[in-house]
């Protein structure tokens, strides 16, 4: 019990940050677009339970509009990175050969280029949420791919393989039914991982202009207009703040305790 219990408790700090981003707009009479012309700038009360920016809008709403912007590319981003790992890496380990060969020149290259400079120069020509994922899948999936790998090269020669092999299965029905299920654990650590990588990610875009862009927001984008006035006006720094490290907080319970269970030779108390 005592191993699973700091994933339990990181994926019950992510479904909370999840319903809180899907539900807590209702609890309030604001929408994240909405312009309060009595209220520029103003601190916590009663009606804006966060406070205004300087346009007048609650911080409230827009910090939860930024947060569920941010989830949903951190999952998307986390969902095809690891799939597409998943699939290169355990493809490039069961085959071997050219496959390998291809597999380890291309990450390797890709790994050469500072991420955050692709980044930046990519992000010029596309733009958006969706593209925003994209992006930052194909800058994030090597070193995964690497570890299904090399995964793979040791499970390739397995009983339950070599059986399925003898009996006429075919090597994509070998790699999707009996390879990649016993490599569950680590794809959802990674996956689990990969989402807090992508949320800084997208948020450092963001930061510096790359990512989301306005009218839209993200904790990103929160982060670079509260910054600097934070010492002036707090509460638009600490809301985005408070929310990326509790996101980070419950990847990293999540993902290392999934890690650690998942390692046959962690030490057993």
């Amino acid at each position: 019990m005592r191993t699973y219990g700091r994933p339990l408790a990181g994926f019950a700090l992510l479904a909370l940050l999840g319903v809180l981003a899907g539900a807590g707009p209702y609890l309030t009479r604001w929408s994240w677009t909405d312009v309060d012309v009595t209220a520029f700038g103003d601190p916590p009360s009663a009606d804006h339970w966060l406070g205004t920016t300087a346009s007048g809008r609650d911080v409230y709403a827009v910090a939860l509009r930024a947060l569920r912007r941010s989830l949903v590319i951190g999952l998307l981003v986390a969902a095809g990175a690891t799939g597409l790992a998943a699939v290169t890496g355990a493809a490039a380990g069961y085959v071997g050969g050219w496959a390998d060969r291809l597999l380890r020149w291309v990450t390797d290259l890709l790994l050469v280029f500072p991420p955050f400079l692709m980044a930046a120069v990519v992000s010029r020509a596309f733009t958006g949420q969706v593209a925003t994922a994209l992006l930052l899948t194909g800058l994030m999936w090597m070193m995964t791919a690497r570890a299904v790998r090399a995964a793979t090269r040791s499970l390739r020669d397995e009983g339950y393989v070599l059986a399925a092999r003898q009996l006429g299965a075919s090597a994509p029905r070998i790699v999707l039914r009996h390879l990649l299920p016993n490599l569950t654990s680590l794809l959802l650590a990674d996956a689990t991982l990969n989402t807090g990588a992508a949320v800084v990610g997208e948020s450092g875009l963001s930061y510096f202009g790359f990512g989301v862009r306005p009218p839209d927001v993200s904790l990103g984008t929160l982060l670079a207009d509260g910054a600097p006035a934070a010492t002036v006006f707090p509460w638009l720094f600490l809301p985005p703040v408070i929310l990326l490290v509790l996101i980070l907080l419950a990847v990293d319970l999540a993902g290392a305790g999934l890690r650690g269970a998942s390692n046959p030779f962690r030490e057993r108390g």
